[in-house]
């Protein structure tokens, strides 16, 4: 299958190189959720995937025939990107035993997270390019969407043969592929959760189109629905409780003159919650999951590492990359499996310690800062919704890693999402024809 890499990274890079640079974004994309991301170029003991390459491939483009890169202005929210990547490394250098094997792993990283960050931030520069990003994406997730349902309904991958080729020896799923009486949907994807988060943080983005769509109103909610779609076909609960918190939040812009209202409510309810029941709040969260024992995993998982000494020792550094944190003798006493750390912050945690974890959480509160600015700076009901629909998908996002790790292609769509919250100031502020 390196060939066939080869000829699509071709393919994509002629593409890149002869479009605009928004256009090259779109073919970058599409490149990396088309096509499997565990199918690799291998160099030396560096596996370049096509979404590797091609990002390369558009930072050359951006350099050698456009002058965007000189017109770029640092804000803090690029910094600490650069920090919190430059903590990780740091962090992790004090503490792996193959420091070489670890610094391949982060500079793969690199390519996969600084570097789409970057790109979004050099090449959206005003509002008509923004929405032209998002109606592609909607292009682009049609077909997997569909191919997904399909998956979900008949067990029948129609891209399933790739995954013998997978690039790190046969793909396994570590958990069931069969839930809830459907089975559970990854076309091209590593895994259904991974699958799923692909739906659950574009979609909610992709609904700022609403109050833009003058025309073929039909064809957005179509695409619209498909996004559903996709993160139902996937039965995965992290990101079905992804795309449900972006929903609810998207609801509340109709309702957002009540946010105090609606904050005291939630207070109180979990207070009650509290006093009532027998457990903690968050414990609840096992009623609602799509598998109980996996819900109630995930709450042990957080009690253990936070609260009952699970970090003990190793709160600054945490454990060194990929290093097992041993944890689940502890949640489950005579278990001898490894840990599934099934929580983004606490596999920063445990890898890389609070060294890593306060500059993520700082990243993340510095995009949240840029859209709440840009909702206040907004002139115009269409605009204050964009930005509205692009913070219910990070919120979800965020809300949604404490129960999923993540990897592969949602990664770099989180970094490009909090790109799309760095550029969203200049958007919004900037007159248009296009008004709401």
């Amino acid at each position: 299958m390196v060939g066939i890499t080869l000829i699509l990274v071709a393919i994509a890079s002629v593409l890149v190189f002869f479009l605009s640079p928004v256009s090259g974004l779109i073919v970058y994309i599409a490149a990396f959720s088309w096509y499997p991301t565990y199918l690799t170029v291998p160099v030396g003991t560096i596996d370049f995937t096509v979404r590797r390459i091609v990002i390369l491939v558009i930072f050359a483009k951006l350099f050698l025939q456009t002058d965007l890169p000189d017109r770029f202005k640092f804000i803090w929210l690029d910094k600490l990107i650069i920090i919190y990547f430059g903590a990780e490394i740091l962090s992790g250098a004090t503490t792996t035993q193959s420091l070489m094997a670890f610094l391949e792993n982060r500079a793969g990283q690199a390519f996969d997270m600084v570097l789409p960050y970057f790109a979004v931030r050099m090449i959206i520069r005003n509002r008509q390019q923004y929405l032209t990003l998002l109606k592609a994406v909607l292009i682009i997730a049609a077909p997997l969407a569909i191919m997904g349902l399909y998956e979900c309904l008949t067990g029948s991958n129609p891209v399933g043969f790739f995954g013998k080729y997978f690039a790190w020896g046969r793909a396994k799923s570590p958990i069931a592929p069969f839930r809830a009486g459907f089975h559970r949907a990854k076309v091209t994807f590593a895994h259904p959760i991974m699958y799923g988060l692909f739906f659950a943080m574009f979609g909610p983005v992709c609904a700022g189109l609403y109050r833009y769509v003058r025309k073929n109103k039909l064809v957005y909610a179509i695409g619209a629905g498909l996004m559903g779609v996709g993160v139902f076909s996937s039965v995965s609960a992290g990101p079905w409780l992804g795309a449900l918190l972006s929903i609810l939040f998207i609801a509340l812009y109709f309702y957002r003159r009540y946010w105090r209202i609606a904050i005291l409510l939630a207070m109180l309810m979990f207070g009650m919650v509290e006093i009532i029941s027998s457990r903690h709040f968050y414990e609840e969260v096992d009623r609602f999951g799509l598998s109980k024992s996996t819900a109630s995993y995930r709450v042990r998982l957080m009690e253990v590492a936070l609260f009952e000494g699970g970090m003990s020792g190793h709160w600054l550094t945490g454990f060194g990359w990929a290093v097992e944190p041993g944890w689940m003798p502890k949640m489950y006493p005579g278990s001898s499996k490894g840990t599934d750390i099934t929580n983004h912050y606490l596999w920063i945690l445990s890898g890389y310690g609070l060294v890593a974890l306060l500059p993520l959480l700082a990243v993340n509160i510095a995009a949240i800062k840029r859209l709440v600015d840009s909702y206040k700076i907004s002139a115009y009901d269409s605009d204050k919704w964009l930005v509205w629909c692009l913070s219910a998908g990070l919120l979800g996002l965020m809300a949604a890693l404490l129960s999923v790790s993540l990897v592969g292609p949602p990664t770099t769509i989180y970094y490009m999402m909090i790109g799309f919250a760095g550029v969203m100031p200049a958007i919004v502020a900037r007159p248009n024809s296009l008004r709401g």
